[in-house]
């Protein structure tokens, strides 16, 4: 039950306890070494009572005196204690051991023989035995002592007997309780309040210490630190040492977590900065040619409309790319159109004749389209740029737009060295962040993810390379915020 309260409730609690324990031992010791003492004060009192005796009743029992004998234990009786309750007695016994006079001569009648006779169920010496003083302790701690009484000469006379009864060694226990319980009283009121101060006085560094590391993970570090109270017990100075450099190392963790996010962030800043440049530098290319068109040949009306028709919608897609980024922007974006496939081709033309590419594009739109135009001409731009530069110089790209009730697909395939699963997947891998070069290809399977489609590579086509995206023909989802 101890073990369950606080260390600084139990060091109070055991010093009050080791205070309380010490004062019941040092008064049952003192009641003990009392008692023993008061056991010598009784038997010194008999010495000296039985030597007064002796000196006094020497000539009376030359003389025979009978009754001066009597009356001299009668008054040195008064001395002995327990003899006023008859628990104490004296007699002179004459020199062949029988009674010549007693104190209490109901018990000790004239006459009667003693020495060399059992006394108490114990054998005592005989009178000739006898040369100085026999002591007789008996077993329920009453004690019988037996003094020669010797004239000038050195001729026995008699002998005093001296019996004490054991209830008069009997300590007094009401007293001594009383002593006791008045000790121990004052110990507690004294002590135990002393014990409770200093045991609290010893803990409140530990109470503190639990105190601060509570408030680990809750609040700064560097502010803690100082609240580590300082100490001289070696052990509590050792624990402090040791939180308050773990609220060091907690620091220099924050410090390193802040300095990596800040790196996260300005890196997913230099990612998304690329991926914008590299989605409108994309059909730039084939704006400004559309330009140059417009410059040479913008006489004519007809290719006067179709090339500023072509700006039209390739700023229609920038704006649309850019106001994605925007979250609070909602741009209202046109269906796709059979047209749009051309649109893209003339973009990336210029680009192709500069790599000696053709490109071969067929559409095969068998029913309405109802997918945003935006990120389908995004999509068909990543993958003609794409498919270019994998087929190289004189190469060839097909493109084939397809749509029925439920599919729009969009499907291109390149003569350049075919490209394997693995390297699609690690191509995909490496553009959707570590690259910052490239994003093409994760555009497009981001794209196909968000509209619930696929992108992937069509293995069944040896020798090249073919690359599918699909979606279903459909209204754009709702976006997620």
């Amino acid at each position: 039950m101890l073990g369950r309260l606080p260390y600084r409730v139990q060091i109070p609690l055991g010093l009050s306890l080791a205070v309380l324990i010490a004062a019941i031992l040092v008064t049952g010791i003192t009641a003990r070494v009392s008692t023993q003492n008061a056991r010598q004060e009784i038997l010194s009192l008999l010495d000296r009572a039985v030597v007064l005796v002796i000196a006094q009743v020497r000539p009376m029992m030359v003389a025979d005196d009978t009754w001066r004998v009597f009356a001299l234990l009668r008054d040195t009786a008064e001395l002995v204690p327990g003899a006023a309750t008859g628990q104490a007695r004296l007699a002179i016994l004459d020199a062949e051991g029988r009674v010549f006079a007693a104190s209490d001569p109901a018990k000790l009648e004239t006459g009667r023989g003693l020495l060399g006779k059992p006394w108490r169920d114990q054998p005592t010496p005989t009178p000739s035995e006898i040369i100085d003083r026999q002591r007789l302790d008996q077993g329920d701690g009453s004690v019988v002592m037996v003094d020669p009484i010797r004239s000038e000469d050195g001729q026995t006379l008699g002998f005093v007997l001296t019996e004490v009864d054991a209830a008069v060694f009997a300590p007094d226990w009401p007293s001594l309780a009383k002593t006791a319980l008045l000790a121990i009283a004052l110990a507690v009121a004294l002590l135990v309040p002393v014990g409770w101060w200093v045991g609290q006085r010893m803990t409140r560094p530990v109470g503190r210490l639990v105190a601060v590391i509570e408030r680990i993970g809750r609040e700064d570090p560097s502010k803690l630190r100082g609240a580590v109270p300082a100490t001289k017990d070696p052990e509590l100075s050792r624990i402090g040492d040791a939180v308050s450099q773990l609220m060091g190392e907690l620091e220099q963790r924050k410090l390193a977590e802040d300095r990596a996010l800040s790196a996260e962030r300005l890196a997913a800043v230099g990612r998304m900065t690329a991926a914008v440049a590299h989605e409108i530098n994309n059909p730039l290319a084939g704006l400004l040619t559309a330009t140059q068109t417009l410059r040479l040949h913008g006489r004519s009306d007809d290719i006067r409309t179709r090339t500023l028709d072509l700006l039209d919608r390739g700023l229609q897609q920038i704006r649309t790319t850019v106001a994605a980024l925007l979250p609070q922007a909602r741009m209202d974006d046109r269906p796709l159109e059979p047209g749009d496939l051309e649109d893209i081709v003339t973009l990336v033309r210029v680009s192709a004749s500069k790599l000696q590419v053709e490109i071969r594009f067929r559409v095969d739109v068998d029913s309405a389209l109802r997918v945003p135009s935006a990120p389908l001409r995004q999509v068909m731009l990543n993958l003609l740029l794409n498919a270019m530069k994998a087929a190289g110089e004189h190469g060839v790209v097909s493109a084939r737009l397809e749509a029925d009730e439920t599919q729009v697909t969009f499907c291109v395939t390149n003569s350049g060295p075919p490209l394997s699963a693995e390297k699609f997947r690690s191509t995909l891998a490496a553009e959707s962040g570590r690259d910052p070069r490239g994003f093409g290809l994760w555009v497009c399977q981001e794209l196909a993810s968000h509209h619930g489609g696929r992108f992937e590579l069509d293995t069944t086509q040896p020798g090249q390379t073919r690359l599918v995206f699909q979606v279903p023909n459909r209204e754009a989802p709702e976006e997620t915020t």
